[in-house]
Order: C-alpha cells, then structure tokens, then sequence
C-alpha cells in the first residue's frame, strides 16, 4: 500500500483552466474536507469500540422472501463472519407517501399504502451491488413487515439478487428496535450486531434518525445522496425524491 500511497500523491493537483480565485478556494476547502475525514475517522473508531450492548431478547424468527422457509436470527451468521448488518426497509411504506407506486409487475397491482418506499428502494438498489462484496466481510440482510411472498415478487421486479431478504410479519423484531413506529408505521433503520462467544449483542442503530428527524444517518449506504453532495445543486428537497418513476 506504500506504492500506491506514492502513486497517488501529488501536492501540485491542477486543473485546465483553473483561475487563482479557484485554486484559493479549493486549497481552502481541501483543508476542511480533510479535516471533516478525520473526523469521520474519529467516530468510526468510537463506534468500533463501544462496550457490547444488549443482549437479544429472542431468537426471532423471520420467513424468507426467497422460499418462505423460516430462519432463526441466530442462523444469519456464517461461520467466520461475526457482525450482522440489517436495513429495516419500509414495505409497506409511510401511509401519508404519496410519490408514485411500482411500475409494473405484481408490486403495482397493490393499493399504494401496501406498497414500498421509494427511498428504501433506493437504498436496497445500492445494498444488492455491494452485497456481493460485502459478504466476504460481513453478514447482510434485509427486513420488511410485508409477507415474504410480496418482498420476493419486488425482488424480482427490481433485480436483487444478492441480498438476503426476511419478512418479520409474525415477529418482534421492528418494534423491539425501533423500526416500527407507536401506530404500526414501518421505519427506515439500519442494526447492526455482535456475535460473541456468549451470545449475540446489539451493537450501533442508526439513531440519529430519531435525533434529527431526519434519514441522513443512512448517508453511509444510500449511494445517491454523496453523489449528489458533490454537486453545485446538492440534495435540493428531497422530499419526494427518489421515487419508482421518473
């Protein structure tokens, strides 16, 4: 990795064009997004090693979207692959979305209060093409309230193929953390878990969702938004943004 740090830097980066005003600025912003990752760096170490939390209160038991088959939460492991990631995904999505339904396929033919999330969807379309890496690392999994038999049919309509997907309709799990609103409303959470060798731990959830209102803790798996970040436009107002039909 020494060669290629050498191979990457260069402390005279220049662009054609580029006026004085500019390179300025750029310097000046390059020091912050420095900064900012170092900070990023700093918080990524204390998530690392905050002190093991709760231990799970059950062995909950999910359907499979692929089969219907159950599967114990104690069965998502593989062997050698300790930490758990879970994206709770909205299906069915927030009551009061009104942003346009599935396109096609047996998802469409659904009243929309039964249907997915856009931004969900979105987030599961960027899950799936990292899956495939990431399985080499971690455990993986997505969990939707919906009937395994819907999650598989979306499954097929939008593609995924790499993913692990698990109705939790008969369980727990959404409500216990906190993936499940007071009135039944489904939430957008990422969970994250430990196996240790006595017993499986709760480790990080993304909670700033219920610090800010917002879903920005997400940022770290929704692939869209830090491309838009990058950009003179930046995020605009997203609140009917993605969607399932442009």
């Amino acid at each position: 990795m020494n060669k290629w740090r050498e191979v990457l830097l260069d402390p005279n980066v220049h662009f054609p064009g580029e006026s004085s005003e500019y390179r300025r600025a750029r310097n000046e912003l390059l020091e912050a997004e420095a900064e900012l990752r170092r900070q990023n760096e700093q918080v990524a170490a204390q998530r690392r090693a905050l002190p093991a939390g709760g231990l799970i209160r059950e062995d909950y038991v999910f359907e499979s979207a692929a089969d219907g088959s159950k599967v114990r939460f104690s069965e998502l492991f593989a062997p050698g692959r300790n930490s758990l990631v879970i994206y709770n995904m909205m299906f069915p999505r927030w009551s009061e979305d009104q942003r346009a339904g599935a396109p096609g396929g047996k998802t469409a033919e659904l009243p929309l209060v039964d249907q997915p999330c856009p931004s969900c969807t979105s987030v599961v379309d960027g899950l799936d093409g990292a899956a495939f890496h990431l399985a080499e690392r971690i455990n993986l999994v997505v969990i939707a309230k919906t009937s395994p038999d819907r999650l598989g049919a979306y499954a097929q309509e939008r593609g995924w193929r790499n993913l692990r997907l698990l109705s939790s309709r008969n369980n727990t799990f959404n409500r216990d953390y906190h993936a499940e609103a007071p009135d039944g409303g489904q939430l957008p959470v990422l969970n994250v878990f430990s196996r240790g060798e006595d017993g499986i731990y709760h480790h990080w959830t993304s909670e700033m969702t219920f610090k800010r209102g917002d879903t920005s803790s997400l940022d770290p798996v929704w692939v869209i938004y830090g491309a838009l970040d990058l950009t003179r436009e930046g995020r605009g107002d997203s609140a009917a943004y993605p969607n399932l039909q442009y």
